[in-house]
């Protein structure tokens, strides 16, 4: 099965591109393949958007919304896997829904309203928790009324939103190439704020009518890291925790050290988990991932970790995924 194409034109930069049907070879024209639109995300980020449509998601079961921004896939029993692909990062949040209410796991990048998607997909009232308070996750916070967060330092400051100035290179040249949402102004982009319901922690549950849902925080990518553990459906929902592709642990706020312990722990949870949801690219991994994080971070520490230096970072290669620190954290 081909995902459907979704424009004829697409638009990176300042070029205008052609965009090929399923399978059949690169965009063009093309640039060198150093980092020089996309920084400080991994080697050879620039043209990222030739690796879509990805051919993961063509397990999955379309379903039709009204959004040419967002695309929305079936993914497991009551769980919507709400994508992103215009933008370099391919956030993805989840909504899963219960009996009685639904949970929205993330909000994105705040470029469409997800809140729109969200109606279209439920009837329930709708809680937001978030992964952790980076932008491309908190985007459309401020669309809806209940929001779960920890309550830490970091997450506080962001409930306050950004300026234009501290996101633009987000919505700048080589981080997009589908058309803007209509009413959409990259000029005036910025994250807005957002009020917090509720603090939560540790170990908190959250009820949604015979589907009951975990938090479980693992602090490392960011302060406010957290991940969902739905135990009766052998589920983990990880947010940046893990996914399939370089993983940061060097950008402001990260903390490899304590994302190494997060790995520790999440391990513990492989027998426990059959899959995880991941917040960027593609939605599902298989839960041995978690042992080959917690192995990842082990190598790195005690120094038998192979490394690249990109943009000034260290990115040490694990096969199917990566994991980036700033190089004077290991010694």
């Amino acid at each position: 099965m081909c995902l459907p194409r979704l424009f004829g034109i697409v638009f990176v930069a300042s070029l205008t591109l052609p965009l090929h049907g399923c399978g059949s070879g690169e965009l063009a024209p093309r640039s060198p393949p150093e980092n020089l639109l996309v920084e400080n995300r991994g080697a050879g980020k620039d043209h990222w958007w030739q690796e879509l449509p990805r051919p993961g998601w063509q397990g999955y079961q379309v379903v039709d919304v009204a959004s040419d921004w967002f695309e929305v896939y079936a993914v497991d029993d009551g769980v919507f896997a709400i994508y992103e692909p215009g933008q370099f990062e391919e956030v993805i949040s989840f909504l899963i829904v219960g009996a009685e209410r639904a949970l929205l796991f993330d909000t994105g990048l705040g470029i469409g309203s997800i809140r729109d998607v969200v109606e279209e997909l439920t009837p329930h009232d709708v809680v937001v928790v978030n992964s952790h308070s980076h932008y491309d996750h908190i985007g459309g916070n401020h669309q809806f009324d209940t929001i779960l967060a920890p309550d830490t330092t970091y997450t506080r400051r962001q409930e306050a939103g950004s300026s234009h100035v501290a996101v633009a290179e987000f919505v700048g040249p080589g981080w997009v190439w589908k058309p803007w949402p209509v009413g959409f102004d990259p000029a005036q982009y910025r994250t807005r704020p957002y009020t917090v319901t509720r603090r939560i922690d540790d170990g908190h549950r959250i009820d949604l009518g015979g589907r009951e849902l975990e938090i479980l925080f693992s602090p490392g990518h960011a302060p406010d890291s957290l991940c969902l553990l739905d135990r009766d459906n052998r589920l983990l929902f990880t947010g940046d925790t893990f996914y399939l592709a370089p993983l940061y642990a060097h950008l402001e706020g990260s903390d490899p050290e304590r994302y190494r312990e997060s790995a520790r722990r999440l391990a513990g949870l492989v027998p426990e988990v059959d899959r995880l949801l991941t917040a960027h690219n593609l939605p599902l991994a298989d839960s041995s991932y978690l042992a080959e994080l917690n192995d990842a971070f082990t190598a790195i520490f005690d120094g038998r970790g192979d490394y690249a230096l990109t943009d000034g970072h260290r990115e040490y290669d694990f096969g199917d995924f990566s994991i980036m620190v700033p190089d004077e954290a290991i010694d």
